[in-house]
């Protein structure tokens, strides 16, 4: 609700401020040029915002510095090509018959247009922010995990140390409040699983609040990311499905025929809602949460336009509206991945469940 209130308030503010520059551009028609000629560039709130959450090529760090990422495409005329997305000068040059265009890579011509025929043949399979971030949420958990291992082989029987002590009430919490309440008997099997796409998830969230190299990439606000793992999570639920589970699904136990011509189509569209509502529900909240803390960031510079005691002013109330986004975002980033993981282990959960025979005793 919170996050819902935000948004709305921002996304009013942005809609005032849009129609006060175009009554401004309509009335006075100011001229946007300065001494030596050139025209001043105009904030522009939502470039700003979606250049944040969407992925990119380079991995942007300060002012104009960006860190090159490799760009791996595959063209069926052309064949493989690799090189460093410096080569793009930030989406202002071509290489080697390729440029950035909002940004995806597409395909130009001699002149520099693009070239819609040669575009279609591109593969982009490049290491993105996003990519990147993820083999970097890999390698923190293949150390920390292999650490704590260790700790646990030399230590056995001993009480917990260093990220022993750290780690282990969140292993234990995932073990006994989501896969042993929701699975029931067969948890064991489940828990690498549980256990990794909470740790994931948790990482990106909270390495998408640090605004520094080499962390800030928006994963979990990303829909291909949230949806990977929540075909993941369908995979595992349709493959540990027993003969209870598909009966009800597609003929479920007394129910009239004639029912079942309505309730099948139903339970077999639910079978893929559950994962999409997976998919969404992690999505939304952690694009949301971004969009908030640089909404508010924009109204800065939105109000400051006007004049600079305004922008001034409302950068206070920005800055501390924005602290504490960000302080709700860690809290929010716990939730979101106990609730993708507890949601996961209820449908496991569900698939797994044995069909219950209810006799009547007789006295």
């Amino acid at each position: 609700m919170l996050r819902a209130a935000f948004l709305s308030f921002c996304l009013l503010l942005a809609g005032w401020s849009l129609a006060q520059h175009e009554g401004h551009e309509g009335a006075d028609a100011p001229d946007l040029a300065d001494h030596s000629g050139k025209e001043k560039a105009e904030f522009n709130a939502g470039e700003l915002i979606m250049g944040h959450i969407a992925d990119e090529h380079g991995w942007h760090i300060a002012g104009d510095f960006s860190f090159p990422l490799p760009v791996i495409i595959y063209d069926t005329q052309r064949g493989l090509h690799v090189f460093s997305s410096a080569r793009f000068e930030h989406g202002h040059a071509a290489y080697d018959g390729y440029m950035l265009h909002d940004g995806g890579i597409v395909a130009v011509d001699a002149n520099g247009q693009v070239d819609e025929a040669a575009t279609a043949n591109i593969w982009d399979i490049s290491i993105t922010k996003n990519v990147a971030s993820i083999f970097l949420i890999m390698v923190i958990m293949l150390l920390v995990f292999t650490s704590v291992a260790r700790t646990y082989a030399k230590r056995a029987g001993k009480a917990p140390k260093g990220l022993q002590s750290l780690l282990e009430p969140l292993i234990i919490f995932v073990r006994d409040d989501v896969a042993k309440s929701a699975i029931g008997p067969k948890y064991m099997r489940f828990m690498p699983y549980l256990l990794t796409i909470f740790f994931v998830i948790f990482l990106a969230n909270i390495t998408g609040l640090i605004p520094i190299f080499p962390f800030g990439a928006n994963l979990t606000g990303n829909i291909a990311i949230t949806f990977t793992l929540a075909v993941f999570t369908f995979i595992v639920v349709t493959l540990n499905g027993n003969k209870n589970y598909w009966q009800h699904i597609f003929a479920m136990p007394g129910v009239p025929k004639w029912v079942l011509i309505i309730l099948t189509p139903v339970e077999v569209l639910g079978v893929f809602l559950k994962p999409f509502v997976l998919m969404i529900r992690l999505f939304a909240n952690m694009a949301a949460g971004h969009i908030i803390a640089l909404s508010f960031f924009s109204l800065i510079f939105v109000f400051g336009a006007t004049s600079a005691a305004v922008g001034y002013g409302v950068s206070v109330v920005s800055l501390a509206f924005t602290i504490f986004m960000t302080i709700l975002d860690v809290l929010i980033s716990f939730i979101q991945a106990y609730v993708f993981t507890f949601l996961s282990a209820l449908y496991i959960g569900a698939a797994l469940e044995e069909h219950h025979e209810h006799k009547e005793s007789i006295v």
